[in-house]
């Protein structure tokens, strides 16, 4: 599990089939201080988290794969928490 902040939704015309339904975020991991780690990565969400919002994510496959159903989609990661500030 990492914090992140939502940078912007993904745009597709064309989708894996196990993500139709499912918002895709771009979301840009934070370090311990606060600052930028590594480089954005793309989570599905349920949650509603909007730009901006610092969010938990995880990088659980199997556990996302598990929660769309379907043990051959390609996603990674996924939005598990909103944080409140």
């Amino acid at each position: 599990m990492l914090l992140g902040l939502v940078e912007g939704n993904v745009v597709t015309t064309i989708k894996h089939k196990s993500m139709l339904g499912w918002r895709v975020l771009i979301v840009q991991p934070l370090g311990a201080g606060g600052g930028p780690d590594g480089d954005p990565v793309m989570a599905i969400d349920n949650l509603g988290a909007g730009h901006g919002s610092k969010v938990v994510i995880s990088n659980d496959g199997k556990g996302t794969r598990e929660l769309v159903g379907d043990d051959k989609s390609p996603v990674r990661w996924s939005v598990i928490g909103i944080v409140d500030e």
